[in-house]
């Protein structure tokens, strides 16, 4: 009887516990749903709420969107060659998804390797003429990952302040000493040097070669003159560049003429130009590869690039060492749409690169237009506010891909030249 009661009890007193629990754990989301909710209306209020339209096919220059059979222009995609949905990388995925399988199931080093993993980071080095690669799930990882496991507190990192946020991510996870110049200013970031060429073992400057929000290129030529001038490592993040800038692909060192061996480390992605489904890497020097394969977090504890994504970057970079008429087309369209919207107004960010931003300023005429343009035009671009960009310093990204055609750009033109005068934009 004793024991019966006994037994009541604890399942009584276990009951009252986990109600007590769950109020307590109310009560405290409660507080932090609050905050969240605040938070959220802030965002509606200043305009800068950010909507996601759901594409129902492939991705490429025309889209479906919001399952309403809608055929629409994307202007708004990295997918600069237009390769996301070609035909043969398409293929090239799917026959190594049937002889590959899915996935690996395990990071690298345990028995996550592939033959193709190597053959995809030879084909990289090769592109950029470096000794060797490493994979990564993004690039996002290839920048968190290299700057904890290559400097220490006797080394110093010097990053311009409009880099990704990646960068920024990756550089706070490292001991090194830090330093951030403004936008492009070389003279600021000669006095970090020379402030720091005799206490720093290693120098690192560390920059986007091409920065998404302005479509502007890092001032490559003079970064180079000050990293030899005092003894220092250039680091370029080359998303935005790889595959479609310069004369065939190869980058900001290339689009300015600079010797290759003039930048010591290249991160990059295969989620933009190269494909479009995902990845990163970094390559450069083999000692800086094998450490890096060594002690870079990301690496050693995420899973193998799934092999039909590897099947498909190589398949890339297959297709442009072969042929350069789609870089030569994506260069093309830049070029008509930016000449044609300055010779109507617009003031057009950037510097002759497919990412087009054309100016707008305060955030609600940003979204206005951009929803004007996708209504009436069908035309997909999107407005970027704060706080992906300074406060009232809006713009409306347009990017150009290879697999646009002339009569999709002028359309483009077109629909902003009327709906920029119907908001007063332009005269």
């Amino acid at each position: 009887m004793f024991s019966l009661m006994k037994k009541t009890f604890s399942i009584h007193s276990l009951g009252i516990y986990r109600l007590s629990f769950r109020q307590m754990n109310r009560a405290a989301w409660n507080i932090a749903s609050k905050a969240i909710n605040e938070n959220l209306k802030i965002i509606q209020q200043e305009g800068t709420w950010k909507n996601e339209r759901i594409i129902t096919t492939a991705q490429g220059a025309h889209i479906q969107v919001n399952h309403d059979n809608k055929r629409i222009i994307n202007f708004c995609a990295n997918n600069y060659l237009g390769l996301s949905s070609h035909p043969e990388v398409i293929e090239a995925g799917l026959k190594a998804l049937k002889e590959y399988g899915a996935g690996l199931s395990s990071v690298r080093f345990i028995c996550g390797t592939q033959d193709i993993h190597k053959e995809l980071e030879a084909k990289i080095a090769k592109f950029h003429s470096r000794d060797d690669a490493i994979l990564y799930a993004s690039c996002f990882d290839a920048n968190a990952g290299i700057f904890e496991a290559f400097l220490t507190p006797d080394d110093a990192v010097i990053s311009d302040q409009l880099n990704h946020a990646s960068i920024i991510d990756g550089i706070r996870l490292c001991k090194a000493q830090k330093f951030r110049f403004s936008h492009r200013n070389m003279e600021e970031l000669e006095s970090i040097l020379l402030k720091t060429h005799s206490t720093a073992r290693i120098r690192m400057i560390v920059t986007d070669g091409v920065f998404s929000m302005d479509g502007n290129v890092a001032n490559l030529p003079e970064i180079v003159k000050l990293a030899q001038k005092y003894d220092s490592v250039v680091f370029v993040d080359e998303c935005h560049a790889t595959g479609f800038f310069g004369k065939s692909g190869r980058g900001t060192a290339e689009f300015f003429g600079l010797p290759e061996e003039s930048v010591q480390i290249i991160n990059s992605t295969l989620g933009k130009a190269l494909g479009g489904a995902a990845g990163g890497y970094t390559t450069g020097p083999k000692e800086l590869i094998d450490l890096l394969r060594q002690k870079s977090r990301p690496y050693l504890f995420s899973n193998s690039l799934p092999p039909p994504i590897v099947a498909q970057a190589i398949k890339v970079f297959d297709l442009l060492t072969a042929d350069s008429s789609l870089v030569e087309k994506v260069h093309e369209n830049t070029k008509l749409f930016r000449e044609s919207m300055k010779e109507y107004g617009f003031n057009i960010l950037g510097d002759d690169h497919p990412i087009c931003p054309v100016y707008v300023g305060e955030a609600r005429l940003g979204a206005s237009i951009a929803d004007a343009i996708f209504n009436q035009y069908g035309i997909y671009v999107v407005g970027f506010s704060f706080p992906v960009v300074p406060k009232n310093m809006a713009r409306i990204r347009v990017q150009m891909s290879a697999a646009h055609s002339t009569e999709d750009v002028k359309h483009l033109i077109d629909a902003f030249v009327n709906v920029g005068r119907q908001f007063k934009l332009i005269e």
